[in-house]
């Protein structure tokens, strides 16, 4: 999820776990806490963009990572807190502990998921809720702001965080209704349509759990397709994206070309254009809602030398209007 979401469930949880103790002290260093898993994006100072993009929600969206890090804030702060005699290290540890592993927890909600069991490489990723859905996290904000109004004795102070924590729960398991409800929806059109698939992956599209996105995987390629909660008219389909997996063939054995299949969780497809590779990652949809022809969010332009070494270089289609794309997001959004 977004920094401010992340920011406003680790106050959130700061407090539930030792507001009675000691107030806003509580939120302030469960809202750092909270953000802490995101300083992986350090690693893209230190490596390769691929290989910082593979290893981000790794290690530090883990439980591992939450079971060691909170021993050590937490002696940091009773170290800065040395006054407050009421408040062990075990409570601070555990302050910390519950701030850093229901960042990955949220995270894991979303398309990139987490790594949450490392060091498996297994990535949690429900696919039910956008990184940015403003009904998730304005609402959950404002209780928390309500709550910091009351002094930590006054028990309408824990009554308002836990309103803020039970909405945005009840919310997250909403949005997994939804994605049921829409699966069984794009499930249903592909058996009347008789398309044959041999998987389907389903999404939410951006800012809203009402318009789902779907990705379908044939034999040969991939189609997509939208679903509207409000929607009374059949899907449509998009026409099928070859895969041409077989023009990777010569270089599967290529670190990087692990690396951007690993990635991708195996949802790409290989363009052709001007001499060059495009490898497609299709996990994050389309830019727009024609589903023929709107382009795929990002590709990776493959540069092969004279001796056959391949060069992944990230890139992005240029979006020429911003403002069609959420009209026509928000049109679609509504069943239109």
């Amino acid at each position: 999820m977004d920094s401010l979401t992340q920011i406003v469930l680790g106050a959130s949880v700061g407090e539930l776990v030792l507001g009675k103790k000691i107030g806003n002290k509580a939120i302030l260093w469960g809202a750092i806490a909270g953000t802490i898993p995101d300083l992986d994006v350090i690693l893209r100072s230190f490596t390769d963009e691929i290989s910082a993009t593979q290893m981000h929600r790794g290690f530090s969206h883990s439980f591992v990572f939450a079971v060691l890090i909170a021993p050590l804030l937490g002696w940091i702060a009773k170290k800065i807190h040395f006054n407050l005699k009421d408040v062990s290290f075990k409570d601070w540890s555990k302050l910390f502990f519950w701030t850093t592993v229901t960042h990955p927890l949220l995270d894991a909600h979303t398309t990139w998921g987490t790594q949450f069991f490392w060091p498996f490489n297994y990535r949690l990723a429900y696919q039910n809720i956008f990184v940015v859905d403003p009904l998730y996290t304005l609402p959950f904000l404002t209780y928390l702001i309500i709550a910091m109004s009351f002094k930590k004795e006054n028990p309408r102070r824990s009554k308002f965080n836990n309103i803020g924590l039970f909405v945005s729960s009840t919310y997250l398991i909403l949005t997994l209704i939804f994605k049921w409800v829409s699966f069984q929806e794009f499930k249903k059109g592909l058996e009347n349509q008789k398309i044959e698939y041999i998987e389907m992956d389903t999404k939410p599209s951006p800012l809203n759990a009402i318009l789902w996105s779907s990705l379908i995987e044939t034999d040969k390629g991939y189609r997509t397709a939208y679903y509207s909660i409000f929607d009374k008219q059949e899907i449509t389909y998009s026409k099928e994206f070859l895969k041409n997996h077989h023009l990777l063939e010569p270089y599967l054995e290529q670190k990087v070309i692990k690396q951007l299949i690993d990635i991708s969780a195996g949802w790409y497809r290989i363009e052709e254009k001007n001499g060059k590779l495009l490898f497609w990652d299709l996990r994050f949809g389309q830019m727009g809602m024609d589903v023929n022809n709107a382009s795929f969010l990002w590709y990776y332009e493959l540069n092969i030398n004279e001796n056959g070494n391949v060069l992944a270089i990230k890139r992005q289609p240029e979006i020429k209007n911003f403002k069609m794309v959420f009209k026509e997001l928000f049109n679609r959004i509504k069943g239109n």
